[in-house]
């Protein structure tokens, strides 16, 4: 019943919001709707996905995919044009990173599977940069679509500013109207993208960014409206925590009117905001449910979760020189209904979709290539291995533990350091394999080996373990008794390696190469050991030597206390 009441308030929101018209000319005579203006009235639709991550096809509950997306897409795109209108297909970014059969094959299929559905931009995400940039250079290529984003230049020798990497914006026309697509990148690509690889590039404050574009178009005069598709992530009334700013916070920066509306991504939430909360609050949104885009000074904002689950739909209409949005919707791709309890139902939210039979039968062959190596089961766990991304990033798991304990004893270190934001699954309780294991561990990271006196580590693991909780820097920590103060940002360590703590004695502990270049806000280290193990190859060796797991053995044990934290389980001031 409660679902009942939400859904009919936000409809009406929606209503009410989307009345969209500027009534104050009406004495003279000037359209107020767009039946009313005619063929004055342009009219056009968006279509919108993010976060892809590897998920080209479906799930086992049949799920998303994007076979079904095409079709899906497809269809709108024949209503529309059928009823005078036209569709541009735009992507928040994130095509990389995810599950093992797109990243063994550098996200081939996912980029193939978007050309097939006939993208028309997409912005760089930063799991983007989990890989070489030829990875990236090649995807590019591959791409029969440009990849925007304003923000991201070439360092030059110098370390000064070079060229944009990427194209800042691109025109469409739409219907007869030219709309601008500016694209975005999040200022943490620079902390959280490999530092292998991006060390090369600068990454700039996409608000101070946006606005000189912005204002190239506007005195080129090559576009009648300006839209950007961004991966920066939106976060309610702008409280983006330890994250870089977002959507909102561009929103609110730029002169009202001067950027119609973001497509986001990087959050990976469906923004659907709560009816009287002055668009403050997320509304508690499941598969089917109306939603109501965020609107910050005059700015639309939307973003459809992740993975394809759904196809963002914003329906625009153009008159007197104003757009106004008639309707939006998320429509879910195969999704399942919830219950009450939040569990899947048989039932699904919408219509059902019926692949794409050409395009699943492409998707199918790289689906298949590897698969034997994939299911190899190597080991077995007892129960869960807790690596769910709202979990390990607020509290210290049994599987974020597991991946610090078996990386310190693979090199014989007195203790281990994991960041959260490299543990990106949970093992379910059964046979574990080697597609697990990539799950869990995508992105390719060597494990370093570090040498510190008792001093130095006491520095180190006060800058590390007072990084606030809800971010990938997060710190899993094993080997170590210790307080942290979240105001001071110290440790006072009692004990490493199940010895007494000496400020003068020498330490060694392990952390990802990621961390040790600096990635997620770490220290950087001057000069790690790199030991010529892949995390994800050594979680292989390690489950593989242990074969059975007693999930237990990795569980918490209370050897680390924040102090002048809201949190007990990590620092949030």
């Amino acid at each position: 019943m409660r679902n009942m009441l939400i859904k009919g308030l936000v409809a009406t929101a929606v209503l009410a919001a989307l009345a969209g018209c500027n009534n104050n000319d009406d004495d003279n005579n000037v359209a107020t709707t767009c039946a009313e203006a005619g063929s004055a009235c342009t009219t056009f639709t968006i279509l919108h996905t993010n976060d892809n991550h590897g998920r080209f096809w479906e799930n086992s509950d049949g799920e998303y995919g994007m076979a079904a997306r095409k079709t899906l897409i497809d269809s709108i795109r024949t209503e529309v044009s059928k009823n005078g209108g036209q569709t541009l297909l735009l992507s928040g970014g994130d095509i990389n990173t995810g599950v093992p059969e797109s990243d063994l094959q550098d996200a081939i299929p996912d980029f193939t599977g978007m050309n097939k559905i006939g993208y028309d931009a997409m912005a760089v995400g930063n799991h983007e940069f989990d890989n070489p940039l030829s990875i990236l250079d090649m995807q590019r290529r591959l791409a029969e679509f440009p990849m925007l984003a304003a923000n991201i230049y070439r360092k030059n020798a110098d370390g000064t500013q070079g060229e944009r990497y990427f194209e800042a914006y691109k025109v469409f026309d739409v219907n007869g109207l030219k709309v601008a697509v500016i694209g975005l990148t999040t200022e943490d690509t620079i902390k959280i993208g490999n530092p292998e690889y991006v060390s090369d590039l600068i990454f700039t404050d996409p608000k101070v960014e946006v606005a000189k574009v912005i204002k190239e178009i506007k005195d080129a005069k090559t576009a009648d409206i300006i839209f950007a598709t961004t991966h920066m992530g939106h976060y309610a009334d702008g409280q983006n925590g330890s994250n870089a700013p977002g959507d909102v916070a561009m929103a609110r920066a730029l002169k009202e009117g001067d950027l119609q509306v973001v497509i986001g991504g990087h959050s990976q939430n469906p923004v659907c905001m709560e009816p009287g909360t002055d668009n403050k609050a997320y509304a508690a949104f499941n598969p089917g449910d109306d939603c109501a885009p965020d609107k910050q000074n005059g700015t639309w904002i939307m973003q459809a979760h992740e993975w394809g689950k759904y196809v963002g739909r914003a329906d625009f209409e153009y008159f007197n020189g104003e757009l106004h949005l008639a309707s939006y919707k998320l429509v879910p791709v195969n999704m399942r209904k919830l219950d009450d309890e939040g569990k899947k139902t048989a039932d699904l939210a919408g219509t059902k979709i019926e692949p794409d039979a050409e395009l699943k039968e492409l998707l199918s062959y790289y689906q298949e290539k590897g698969q034997d190596k994939l299911g190899e089961v190597i080991a077995t766990t007892d129960a869960l291995l807790d690596g769910e991304r709202a979990n390990v990033r607020n509290k210290q798991t049994n599987l974020g533990r597991m991946l610090a304990m078996a990386q310190s004893a693979k090199v014989t270190a007195d203790f281990g350091v994991m960041n959260s934001g490299g543990v990106r699954a949970s093992i379910q309780p059964g046979n574990i394999t080697y597609r697990d294991v990539l799950t869990v561990q995508p992105f390719g990271n060597m494990v370093t080996l570090n040498e510190m006196t008792g001093t130095e580590i006491a520095t180190y693991l006060g800058a590390v373990g007072s990084l606030e909780i809800g971010s990938g820097g997060y710190a899993q920590i094993t080997g170590v008794k210790m307080t942290i103060d979240c105001v001071a940002k110290t440790a006072t360590i009692s004990d490493i390696g199940g010895k007494d703590f000496s400020p003068t004695a020498t330490y060694k502990f392990t952390v990802p190469s990621f961390n040790a270049a600096g990635g997620d806000g770490y220290p950087k280290l001057e000069s790690p050991i790199q030991t010529g193990y892949v995390d994800a190859d050594l979680l292989y060796s390690f489950l593989k030597e242990k074969q059975t797991i007693v999930a237990a053995d990795y569980n918490p044990v209370g050897d680390i206390v924040y102090e002048n934290s809201k949190n007990v389980e990590g620092c949030q001031l």
